[in-house]
């Protein structure tokens, strides 16, 4: 097992299996974190509006409200909560849809116990990173962009939108490499907390969409270009 939690983080895990709900919150109680444990959706999105968690797990097959509807609640009221679905469904579809509404990390059932503690114990330490690494200097701009880290707001040269988290957490890390390679080895290590290859794939796909919302020709990229079998640099002054 894993090295107890020292900071007690409180995590909503919401799952309608109660054999696998009770071993999943024992489980995480056991490595130290405070569970609240809840079975079908009309009650997490009643709960998500009068607590605050640092992690929520959310099954997508849910009565009343699926995990994609809490999600998207979820990202309304608190932006920067890490959202782990855990989920049957395993199709691209579902995953990008997950992405798109601003889900942090997908685990498929069946699952390995240790690996899903891995991976929450990952996500709040990305979300401990982060949010020290954007209280000082919460806004960034370049070109006709401006990023606002700790609401996750975003202006373009035509409109305003609402980053993701994960979303948020890429471009930060590669502003904070400014000038550097960034190979998706170290967004794998240092944004996903991992070093599998399987997700590769998916880092290109994050790095595309940021084009897309930045950059003036996203096919003609100017702000983050890919360095061919690298990885990718980011300047906010490209012409310096």
């Amino acid at each position: 097992m894993l090295n107890k939690e020292p900071l007690n983080n409180y995590i909503l895990l919401v799952e309608d299996e109660e054999s696998l709900a009770r071993g999943l919150e024992y489980n995480l109680q056991e490595e130290g974190y405070r569970v609240c444990t809840l079975n079908d959706g009309k009650s997490a999105m009643k709960k998500i509006q009068e607590e605050e968690f640092d992690l929520v797990i959310l099954d997508i097959m849910l009565p009343y409200f699926d995990g994609f509807q809490i999600a998207e609640k979820i990202r309304e009221i608190y932006p920067q909560t890490p959202i782990l679905f855990l989920t049957a469904k395993s199709t691209q579809k579902d995953r990008i849809q997950g992405l798109e509404i601003g889900a942090d990390d997908y685990v498929t059932k069946p699952f390995n116990l240790e690996e899903l503690l891995l991976r929450v114990k990952g996500m709040l330490k990305r979300k401990s990173w982060y949010k020290s690494t954007t209280l000082l200097n919460p806004v960034f701009r370049f070109g006709d962009n401006e990023i606002d880290f700790s609401t996750l707001k975003a202006t373009n040269a035509k409109t305003t939108f609402q980053l993701t988290h994960r979303e948020a957490m890429v471009l930060k890390f590669l502003v904070e490499n400014e000038g550097e390679i960034v190979t998706r080895q170290n967004l794998l290590q240092h944004v996903w907390h991992t070093s599998t290859d399987i997700e590769t794939r998916t880092i290109d796909n994050f790095i595309a969409r940021l084009r897309k919302y930045f950059e003036p020709n996203p096919s003609k990229p100017v702000y983050i270009t890919s360095v061919r079998s690298a990885g990718y640099i980011f300047k906010s002054n490209p012409e310096s």
